[in-house]
């Protein structure tokens, strides 16, 4: 066999943080120098990380991409069904068999991590380490993505308070106190379709249009940021005190990865590509309509310095010992819920096989895969893993509610193989969209210990049925990369079939078509209805030429449905789209489906309530 978990197995299983903490972990140099990384490749961060420079795509370009996996899910309860422990076990599972591999996985949000959820490093023998790191700041790229954030919103309001105060003339010699526009004023020009050397041959119409932004302050759609949930922040006023404090206006924070800037470091190919990204970013509108842009706001750059490392992906290991990169974290509700491209690009030239993981169900991460990363990327997929749980599809039978924080009801902890029957329609639909992509698929059946053979046999049968290669049991949890390698098998035959892989919309379809085509094809719904403000909305992108852009659906992840209470396959019902917003710099426009939250609250007993540190060891406790 190959590689061997570098840590020993213990049963009971300890709980995460013990595992990785009594891992013998391989120095990053090490791994860097098996995988064909040069020195000059990389930045080190300590002994077990380190960031790899875009560089080594230029030096591999004529080398040929290895098979690419994406794993995805069921729709899950509100405790996760191990999509990560899968995805993670997988690739253990194929270092096992002596296959050269490499895990992409996004970093967390520190949100969750101190909320509800917890860490997402994986679990129990199949993780990513050292997990501390993983789960906490890495090697700064959120706290990057938050000051390029709030840099942008900072800006936005200095520039409505002193166009509030300053004649358009005062505003041009300020910003152009040598009378020389910068690239980025140059820019703006360009846009206008003004012809100008410098700005002192302006006419004065032409000034006004320069210098003068006018932004519509009810327009503003930029909030700032920060990497907590914390309720109490979704909606405040900015602008309280005196004059030099800006006009007051409503506004609010998300958590830093809901930011689009995180969206977009992650769809990005290079520095100059994200430099372009930035720059087309839309803040909102002028009094006349017209969008604003961070271009326009003379910040797109500073922001683009302050990513110029985060643009790398980070380089960790796996409890096997085998390659992962950890890189960018996009929500998958608002975004489009994947680890960066960037990093997928590196990985594949540097392995045979590349794992990846795309957040929340298959509806929501799995589609935005396809039919965004990929379509940006033009990278192929050669094989989709399905992880499901007996857990989850009684509750889609109608089981008692999952709730965070309580005991699982009885239902879950004894076979009931009629209630298991009524939850396969949802594992069956999200096979089936699976194939409608035309990528095999593979049902990971990620067992709890009081699953029986019973009810792990129904779910096989229903998978093969529904057009899976087939399914198999994930023991990855308990032991590490030999529980995933039978797994492991059946992905390397999966990814050996020819691919017909293709988008399930074109570019040149109109807005509503590529929302409809969605809401029918991946959610099963009869229609799609759409508020005064969404067809208002879609009218407007159209006419400023972003209906080319695809879709990123903003709804819930606990239902195919925007109704999370909504459980199974649910048939004859309406999709009701209440708005859709333009994330242009990212590259899509996201409708949103219902209420949708990008500020996680806490419950009344977080997570950071078992977190601290151990003085005596210097060790962190209490993370999971």
């Amino acid at each position: 066999m190959g590689k061997q978990l570098n840590v020993e197995r213990r049963n009971p299983v300890p709980s995460d943080i013990e595992i990785a903490q009594e891992a013998k972990l391989r120095p990053i140099t090490e791994i860097m120098e098996e995988i064909g990384l040069l020195p000059d490749e990389v930045d080190l961060y300590g002994k077990y990380k380190a960031k790899v420079h875009l560089s080594v795509l230029e030096r591999l370009k004529d080398r040929p991409n290895g098979k690419y996996i994406d794993v995805t899910a069921i729709t899950p309860t509100p405790l996760g069904e191990g999509k990560t422990v899968t995805t993670i076990g997988v690739s253990q599972g194929l270092a096992y068999l002596g296959k050269k591999v490499f895990t992409c996985i996004r970093q967390p949000s520190q949100g969750p991590t101190f909320g509800i959820k917890g860490g997402a490093a994986g679990g129990g023998y199949a993780q990513v380490v050292p997990m501390e790191d993983f789960n906490l700041h890495l090697t700064g790229d959120i706290h990057a993505v938050g000051a390029a954030n709030n840099l942008l919103a900072a800006a936005i309001d200095n520039r409505i308070q002193k166009e509030s105060r300053w004649s358009t003339n005062f505003l041009a010699k300020a910003l152009c106190p040598d009378d020389q526009y910068t690239p980025s004023m140059r820019k703006r020009l360009a846009k206008l379709g003004i012809q100008s050397e410098r700005p002192s041959d302006l006419s004065d119409a032409d000034r006004e249009r320069m210098f003068r932004l006018d932004i519509d302050p009810y327009s503003i759609q930029w909030r700032r940021v920060v990497d907590v949930s914390d309720a109490a922040l979704r909606n405040i006023v900015v602008g309280l005190g005196t004059v030099n404090d800006g006009p007051p206006r409503a506004t609010g924070y998300d958590i830093t990865v809901a930011s689009e800037i995180m969206a977009a470091l992650a769809l990005c190919s290079d520095l100059a590509d994200l430099r372009e990204r930035m720059g087309r970013i839309v803040i909102g509108t002028s009094k006349k309509g017209e969008p604003i842009t961070a271009e326009d706001l003379n910040v797109a750059g500073a922001m683009t310095v302050l990513l110029k490392d985060a643009v790398m992906p980070n380089l960790l290991q796996t409890l096997q010992g085998s390659p992962a990169f950890v890189h960018c974290g996009p929500f998958a509700n608002i975004a489009q819920g994947n680890n960066s491209i960037i990093a997928d690009r590196i990985a594949l030239k540097l392995a045979d096989y590349v794992v990846t993981e795309s957040g929340f169900g298959a509806d929501c991460g799995m589609e935005k895969f396809m039919d965004i990363k990929c379509r940006v990327s033009g990278l192929v997929p050669n094989c989709v893993v399905m992880v499901a749980s007996v857990r989850a599809l009684k509750m889609h039978g109608g089981g008692p509610a999952v709730v965070p924080g309580k005991p699982l009801d009885r239902a879950y902890k004894e076979e009931n193989l009629q209630l298991l029957e009524a939850g396969l329609p949802n594992l069956i639909q999200h096979i089936e969209n699976a194939r409608k992509f035309g990528v095999p698929v593979v049902v990971a059946i990620n067992r709890f210990v009081t699953d029986t053979d019973a009810e792990i046999n129904l779910i096989k049968q229903a998978a093969v049925q529904a057009g899976a290669e087939g399914a198999y049991v994930s023991e990855v949890w308990a032991k590490g990369g030999e529980g995933g390698a039978e797994l492991a098998e059946a992905v390397i035959a999966a990814c050996e079939k020819p691919s017909n892989f293709h988008f399930l919309y074109p570019d040149d379809m109109s807005i509503k078509e590529k929302i409809e085509t969605i809401a029918r094809e991946i959610y099963r719904a009869d229609g799609v209805t759409y508020t005064q403000e969404a067809n208002e909305k879609i009218e407007l992108f159209t006419k400023l030429g972003y209906s080319r852009l695809p879709i990123c659906m903003a709804k819930t992840h606990l239902s195919f449905t925007h109704d999370p209470t909504l459980k199974g396959a649910p048939r004859g019902w309406t999709l009701p789209v209440v708005d859709i917003r333009a994330s242009v710099g990212a590259g899509f426009l996201y409708p949103l489906c219902g209420t949708i939250r990008t500020m996680p609250g806490l419950p009344t007993r977080p997570a950071f309530t078992d977190v601290d540190l151990d003085l005596e060891t210097g060790r962190v406790v209490g993370l999971f």
